[in-house]
This record gives structure tokens, C-alpha cells and sequence, in this order.
């Protein structure tokens, strides 16, 4: 716009200064608005003809200045064209690939504070930044998502279409950490709607809606304020105790709760044989405490909740 502009300036007052070499078929001089207009119509290839160069320095003109300048304002105008364009299809072109290619990914559905934490925990876990879609209904917040390398969908979550622009029908997880409960509620409903299997974990502000949730399918629900409130209430008892499982709840820092297969040699094996630290153990659809009778020999299909130490960075 600015190229175009000077270009369509420059030619004004290129006429303007030679408006005595012009005729006008409706005035006997050319004004200032009578030059804007014959460069107006003379750049963008109008010609109507009812303005002309007569004198042999307008017409030289015409031919070594402003022919020259009405190219340049052609291949701006085209190629801004073009651009806009190619850039538009290189983008559908993108997110057609990307549909094609992308299952068993992870849906993160608001990037407030609890979203960029889930997001920094799947991370952390070696989840791949192309395999996380952050919907949002906030344009800057998802330019935010696409800006650290994730992919992002701007809409309304509670809507079929934005779901299905996320790919939400093949994938793996879904995390909804929306701002108010009953829009998380409605946000399940609609994800389990479009997805039966998916794994659905919740956050609720209140305790009381998190039994609206559950049926509304959500696997896990996660009380934001009463897990804060138990949390302050174990540091002010124990200081220590409430900053081991705040290190516990900061994956990458110090302990981690990690959720791992069973290895060959640990089948058959006690839990407390294990190199890690055996918390609990999943068997089918049941978690069984490390004291339950029933854990107390590890099965190969089993999958075991341990406490690991953090990889230490690696210094230079």
C-alpha cells in the first residue's frame, strides 16, 4: 500500500507540474483533482481518454516516467494478489496434510493457566508439539498456542465444527480446562459425542460439579480450588510434606508420578522388587493400592504408578 500510494502520488505530481501539455475535454485547465484522476485512471489501465497529453514534453512524459510507474503499480497490484493467493493455499495445502496425517493426538481445550500447565506436562513427557491442538475461542490466545509451537484452533468448543477442525473424533486425549464449569460440562458433552474413546480428563472449580462432569463422561475430574485448598492446608501443617508433593505435582523437577508398563523380568515379581518406587498398580479398569493383596505379584499386562527421580539437565 505504501509503494502504491508514493507510485500514484509521484504520478499526480508529475502531471500537475505539466498540466499546461494536458487537455481536458471538460475544463480548459487541468486542477490538482484532474491530475489525481488521469494518474488514477492511467496506472490502473482505465483510459477514458477524456484527458490527454498534447505537448511533446507531457507526452515524453507519458512514455519514459509514468509508463515506467504504471508497470511498477501493476506488478504491486498483481503480486500482492498472487501472494495473498499462494499464501492461501499454501495454508490449505498445510492444514490438509496436517488432517491427513495427524491421530491418537492431544486435544487441550483452553490455554489459560491450567491448559499451558497440562501442556507443559505432556511435553515434559516426551509428547510432540505437533501432537497437541489447543482450541480456544480467543484468537490472541491461540496465536500465543501456534507462536510456541503448537497447533491451534480458534473457536467455541461447545460447537461440533471447531471440534471437528481440531480432529477431535481421532484423538487419544483430551484435556478440557475451560474457565467455567458449565461450559466444561457442555465441552464433554459435545467431546464424547464425537469421541467414546478418547481418554477425557476435566478440571471444575467447585466440588459440586464435578459428579455433572462425570456423567457427563469425563474419565478423571480435577478440583482446581479444593486440590489448592488441601494443598495449603498440608504446608501449613507440614511445610515439608506440602513441598514434596507440590515437587510431585511439577513434572521435571525433582520426583515425578510416572505411569509405565510392567517389564518382562518384573512379571511374577513383588512391586516392591521394582528399581522405582511402586505406588500403585493398574489392573484392567482398577487402580489397587501397593498394600492390596491383590498387588502383591506384578501381571505382564499390568501397568505400575511409580515415583521416579527426574534426569537431572545435562551441563556443558
Amino acid at each position: 500500500m505504501a509503494v502504491a500510494l508514493t507510485v500514484l502520488l509521484a504520478t499526480t505530481l508529475i502531471v500537475y507540474l505539466d498540466r499546461a501539455g494536458y487537455h481536458d475535454n471538460a475544463h480548459a485547465t487541468l486542477s490538482l483533482l484532474d491530475a489525481a484522476y488521469y494518474a488514477t485512471v492511467t496506472l490502473s489501465t482505465t483510459g477514458y481518454g477524456d484527458i490527454t497529453p498534447v505537448s511533446d514534453g507531457a507526452r515524453l512524459a507519458n512514455i519514459l516516467v509514468i509508463t515506467p510507474l504504471r508497470v511498477v503499480f501493476l506488478i504491486i497490484l498483481v503480486g500482492t494478489t498472487l501472494e495473498v493467493l499462494a499464501e492461501r493455499t499454501r495454508r490449505q495445502w498445510r492444514i490438509g496434510r496436517w488432517r491427513s496425517a495427524v491421530h491418537d493426538h492431544a486435544v487441550i481445550v483452553g490455554y489459560g493457566t491450567k491448559g499451558r500447565s497440562a501442556v507443559q506436562t505432556l511435553l515434559g513427557q516426551g509428547v510432540a508439539k505437533e501432537s497437541i491442538v489447543v482450541v480456544d475461542p480467543q484468537r490472541r490466545v491461540v496465536e500465543h498456542a501456534t507462536a510456541d509451537g503448537l497447533v491451534g484452533v480458534v473457536g467455541d468448543a461447545t460447537r461440533t465444527d471447531t471440534l471437528l477442525r481440531a480432529q477431535l473424533p481421532r484423538a487419544a486425549q483430551v484435556v478440557v480446562a475451560t474457565e467455567r464449569d458449565d461450559t466444561a460440562v457442555l465441552v464433554a458433552l459435545t467431546v464424547r459425542q464425537l469421541n467414546k474413546a478418547a481418554t477425557l480428563v476435566a478440571a471444575v472449580r467447585e466440588d459440586e460439579n464435578a459428579p455433572l462432569l462425570r456423567q457427563s463422561g469425563a474419565d478423571v475430574v480435577v478440583t482446581s480450588s479444593s486440590s489448592a485448598g488441601r494443598l495449603l492446608g498440608m504446608s501449613m501443617l507440614s511445610p515439608h510434606a506440602g513441598a514434596v508433593m507440590e515437587d510431585l505435582l511439577t513434572y521435571g523437577r525433582g520426583l515425578n508420578v510416572v505411569e509405565r508398563p510392567v517389564t518382562r523380568a518384573e512379571a511374577g515379581q513383588s512391586p516392591r522388587t521394582c528399581s522405582d518406587l511402586v505406588v500403585a498398580v493398574v489392573r484392567g479398569r482398577r487402580v489397587l493400592d501397593f498394600a492390596d493383596p491383590e498387588a502383591a505379584v506384578l501381571q505382564s499386562t499390568d501397568r505400575v504408578i511409580t515415583i521416579q527421580r527426574a534426569a537431572r539437565p545435562e551441563r556443558d
